[in-house]
């Protein structure tokens, strides 16, 4: 009789098939989208502020879930169009939801079943390709009683056949992993569409902009983030180590562009400190970045501008 000799054991390597698939955020403005990409993605792609309206085109953000990718598209806010970039915007998250693998539609628990949402879910029923999955996550679910959410989901449900219903806190986190998981099992059979290391597939030029723009737009009055933009117009690697940005912030009006200067060039270099040092955070590297305001009155009606912003200028029409 032989002694018994303990043998390395090495833990089995997933042999399990390859997911990937794309998933698309909807709601309305300021429903937590953004919130929730960034909470998946585990950093920050997409600006996230309490002023509505502020992700303008489809950000695409990549989380890693086992032997799944899920590809997450967060679209701008679907409201009431009223101006061109308004209709650009609102046509770019109905594309990003029909080209999806899987929908998901995020409500605010406090605010219900809003005529808004109404109208998001008979759109669905119209604009999204048949057999498409969609998911309701109800979100910010700590602002509501649980009797109320209850009511909600059971009403929800009966308006649509939604596939699965999440309660979710995306800001503190709740419930994130089990629509993670679902997500994973759900998105199809087949190879990665990114490297495993890679987060967004927006050029780097487009976060760094989006940055210096999500510091505008919690800075400034609640009129003026909806009548500018920033544009990445120079990036240098230099050989040091750091990098070099030029970016330029275009406004409609003369006034627009005082209130964004300053006293004495105050506001603006506040902004730059603050976009300087999360785009250095983003990036782990140094960053030089320097900040130009011109007055461009017909910026919204400008082609290259919606190329700038990842929109189609004809979707405004």
């Amino acid at each position: 009789m032989t002694d018994d000799i303990d043998q390395p054991t090495n833990a089995p390597e997933d042999q399990s098939p390859k997911r990937a698939g794309f998933v698309a955020l909807i709601g309305e403005p300021n429903a937590g989208k953004s919130t929730l990409l960034n909470r998946m993605v585990g950093a920050k792609v997409s600006i996230v502020t309490h002023k509505v309206q502020t992700t303008r085109s489809r950000i695409r953000g990549v989380c890693m879930a086992g032997r799944s990718q899920i590809v997450f598209v967060d679209t701008p806010g679907l409201f009431r169009p009223r101006r061109r970039l308004d209709r650009a915007m609102v046509a770019a998250a109905w594309g990003g939801a029909a080209d999806a693998d899987i929908i998901v539609l995020l409500i605010e628990a406090h605010r219900g079943a809003t005529e808004g949402v109404k109208a998001i879910v008979d759109s669905l029923k119209d604009k999204i390709p048949r057999g498409t999955k969609v998911a309701l996550a109800i979100n910010k679910i700590d602002k509501i009683k649980a009797e109320n959410l209850l009511r909600l989901t059971e009403s929800m449900n009966e308006a649509f056949p939604f596939a699965r219903t999440f309660m979710i806190s995306a800001e503190r986190g709740y419930g994130i992993d089990t629509l993670r998981d679902w997500l994973a099992e759900e998105v199809p059979q087949g190879e990665w569409f990114y490297p495993e290391d890679q987060i967004a597939d927006l050029p780097m030029r487009m976060i760094a902009a989006e940055m210096t723009r999500e510091k505008l737009t919690l800075r400034m009055h609640e009129e003026l983030p909806y009548q500018l933009t920033v544009e990445t117009e120079n990036w240098e690697d230099r050989k040091d180590g750091s990098t070099r940005i030029d970016q330029v912030i275009y406004v409609a009006r003369d006034g627009h562009k005082g209130i964004i200067l300053g006293a004495g060039g105050e506001t603006i270099k506040v902004i730059g400190q603050q976009a300087r040092a999360e785009i250095a955070t983003f990036l782990e590297r140094p960053v030089h970045l320097f900040l130009q305001v011109k007055v461009r009155p017909n910026w919204l009606e400008e082609k290259e501008r919606y190329s700038e912003m990842g929109l189609d200028f004809k979707d405004g029409d």
